[in-house]
């Protein structure tokens, strides 16, 4: 009973990391509306949590400046939620969620290149089936070629690549400190951010840093809160789950992101979008599945948007 109680409660705390993530273009799209482009908000957001870790683990700054290789990690965990944050608030919801979880495809070609793992026949599988929904998904109606027709479709490529690249490097750095790790993670969603934010409004595309106001701080500071739970509960289960299971339940995203876009009147579901994202979820579980079971492992700093791959 104990077990089943604490299996409960670690698919519920991956559940709670999936729908946070899933639902975040509506708070997201509500900020742009108060001023606040994603970027902004991204780096104000993480920023929160970056201060929040020095506070808690001041040491984590001193670990992650003596290891060069976790500002890899820093620039593509960075790179992820600009990506995401920015193409679900300016795109359609649900061609940009499916779109970044093309994950599978890439972190098979990372994992071959940095980590030596094999292409094998279940692997090539995945990749036809993910590559195959992506193309049914970007389609033209009129016909040509099937690619990224917005700047926001190519921001859900592009952040499903660097997601990807993100998981690879934390498990071929899974030797370095835990703190250090955490902390290059939530301090890149506010270095790169902020920093493609200020370039881009330097350069007059996109707006500056907002005057600060009582209704953008508060929603900001939940929206912080909101991402730091999410967070906890991708620790909670996936130290507590195998990873098989924990990349089974955290696809559940992709359900809570197009379900909330067509509840609240943001995107419309087509024919065309079920098929594709069909064949990219197909993908996902066949990522997922054979995958060894990993035994509970001690807590530790995980990604914002860390999953198995």
């Amino acid at each position: 009973m104990h077990t089943s109680r604490q299996t409960l409660a670690a698919i519920s705390g991956l559940m709670l990391n999936a729908f946070v993530w899933g639902v975040s273009w509506w708070p997201f799209r509500d900020l742009h509306a108060l001023g606040l482009n994603p970027l902004w908000a991204t780096a104000a957001i993480y920023g929160l949590s970056t201060a929040a870790i020095l506070l808690a683990r001041p040491r984590a700054l001193g670990a992650l400046l003596r290891n060069p290789a976790l500002w890899l990690i820093l620039l593509s965990s960075g790179a992820t939620n600009a990506a995401f944050n920015w193409g679900v608030t300016e795109g359609d919801v649900v061609r940009v969620v499916l779109l970044f979880y093309l994950m599978p495809v890439w972190a098979a070609l990372l994992a071959r290149w940095l980590l030596q793992e094999r292409l094998t026949p279940l692997v090539g599988l995945r990749l036809v089936l993910a590559l195959a929904g992506a193309m049914v998904v970007l389609w033209p109606p009129g016909g040509g070629l099937p690619l990224p027709q917005h700047p926001a479709d190519w921001l859900g490529v592009v952040g499903g690549m660097t997601f990807a690249l993100n998981n690879v490097l934390l498990r071929k750095y899974a030797h370095t400190p835990p703190e250090a790790r955490g902390l290059a993670m939530f301090a890149g969603g506010t270095l790169v951010a902020g920093g493609l934010a200020a370039a881009l409004a330097a350069a007059g595309v996109a707006s500056g840093l907002p005057v600060p106001t009582l209704p953008l701080v508060l929603a900001v500071g939940l929206l912080a809160l909101a991402f730091l739970a999410a967070n906890l509960g991708l620790q909670y289960g996936a130290e507590r789950l195998p990873s098989s299971l924990t990349a089974v339940v955290m696809t559940v995203e992709i359900v809570f992101a197009s379900g909330s876009a067509v509840l609240l009147g943001a995107e419309q579901l087509s024919v065309q979008a079920l098929i594709g994202g069909s064949l990219i979820l197909l993908a996902i579980l066949l990522a997922a599945w054979r995958q060894p079971a990993l035994p509970p492992q001690p807590p530790q700093q995980h990604s914002p948007r860390e999953t198995p791959i």
